[in-house]
C-alpha cells in the first residue's frame, strides 16, 4: 500500500516538473522565436565563418600539418568541429547568469522563486532553450561543412560522440551555475565566465591542435573540460576512434561533472540564501 502510494506520488509530482520545464521552454521559444530577423542571420554567420576558415585551412595547410597527423590531417574538419562544440562552453557559461541577470531585470526572480519549485529545477529549465538552440547550431555547422565545404569525417563510436556531449553539456553547466551564483551575489563582475572563457578558447584546441602549446601550457589545458571534449570529439568522428580509445576523455569528464555539479548547485543556493537575508536579490 506505502509502495503503490509512494510510486502515485511520485508519478504527480515527476509529471509537475514536466510540465514547468515545459512552461520554460515555451517561454524561452516564444521569446527567441518573435525576433526572426536573429533566426534568419544565424544561418548566415555560421556560413561566413565555416568559409572563413576553409580559407584559412588552404593558406595555413602547411604550416600546421605536422599538428593534425593524429587528426586526419585535414584542418578545416578540425576546426569545423572546435567551433561547432565550443558552443556549449559558451552556452554553459552564460545561460544560467544571463537567465538570472534577464530574471533580476524583469522583476520575475524573486516571484520565481517564492513558487513550490526547486532550485535545481528552475537551473535546469531556465537554460533548456539555450541548449536545444546550441545543438540545432552544431547539427547546421557539421552540415554545411560536410555538404558545402566537403569535410571529412571517420565516424569511430557514435555511442562515445553522444557520451562526450553530454559530459560536455553537464560539465560546462556546472561550471555556469557557479557563474550564476556571482551575479546573484556582486550582480556584476563576473572572474568565472572570464577565465574559463579566455582560457579554454586560448588553451583548449577549438582553432589550433593543443600539441603545438608548450609543455607547460599543454599540462594547464589538460585541466580544462573543453579540451577534453574537443579532444574525444574528435577523436570519435574523425579519427574513426572506438569507445574504449576515448574511454579517458570520458573518466575525466564524468569525475568533473559528478564533483562540480553537487558543488555548484550547493553554492547557489547559498548564493540566493544570501541575497534574499541582504534584501538585494532583485537589485541589479
Amino acid at each position: 500500500m506505502e509502495l503503490a502510494l509512494w510510486i502515485s506520488s511520485s508519478a504527480v509530482r515527476t509529471k509537475l516538473a514536466l510540465r514547468k520545464v515545459l512552461a520554460f521552454l515555451k517561454r524561452d521559444f516564444r521569446i527567441n522565436a518573435s525576433y526572426k530577423l536573429a533566426f534568419s542571420y544565424q544561418f548566415f554567420g555560421v556560413f561566413f565563418q565555416l568559409t572563413l576558415f576553409y580559407f584559412i585551412s588552404k593558406v595555413f595547410r602547411g604550416a600546421i600539418a605536422p599538428y593534425l597527423r593524429g587528426y586526419g590531417g585535414d584542418y578545416f574538419s578540425f576546426v569545423l568541429i572546435g567551433i561547432a562544440f565550443s558552443g556549449y562552453l559558451r552556452v554553459g557559461l552564460t545561460s544560467f547568469s544571463g537567465s538570472i541577470r534577464e530574471a533580476q531585470m524583469r522583476g520575475t526572480l524573486e516571484a520565481l522563486l517564492a513558487t513550490p519549485t526547486s532550485i535545481s529545477l528552475i537551473i535546469f529549465a531556465s537554460s533548456l532553450w539555450p541548449f536545444i538552440w546550441t545543438t540545432f547550431n552544431v547539427l547546421v555547422y557539421i552540415t554545411f561543412g560536410v555538404l558545402v565545404f566537403k569535410a571529412t569525417l571517420n565516424l569511430g563510436s557514435l555511442l562515445g560522440a553522444f557520451l562526450i556531449l553530454v559530459l560536455t553539456v553537464v560539465a560546462h553547466s556546472a561550471i555556469g551555475i557557479l557563474s550564476a551564483s556571482f551575479v546573484v551575489v556582486f550582480k556584476r563582475g563576473n572572474p568565472i565566465d572570464w577565465l574559463i572563457g579566455i582560457g579554454s578558447t586560448l588553451l583548449g584546441g577549438i582553432y589550433y591542435p593543443v600539441e603545438a602549446l608548450p609543455s607547460w601550457l599543454r599540462g594547464v589545458a589538460s585541466l580544462l573540460p573543453i579540451t577534453h571534449s574537443l579532444k574525444g570529439m574528435r577523436g570519435a568522428i574523425l579519427q574513426g576512434l572506438s569507445l574504449s580509445e576515448v574511454l579517458g576523455d570520458i573518466f575525466f569528464l564524468l569525475v568533473f561533472s559528478m564533483v562540480l555539479l553537487p558543488l555548484a548547485v550547493f553554492v547557489f543556493g547559498k548564493a540566493l540564501n544570501k541575497a534574499k537575508r541582504d534584501g538585494s536579490l532583485t537589485h541589479y
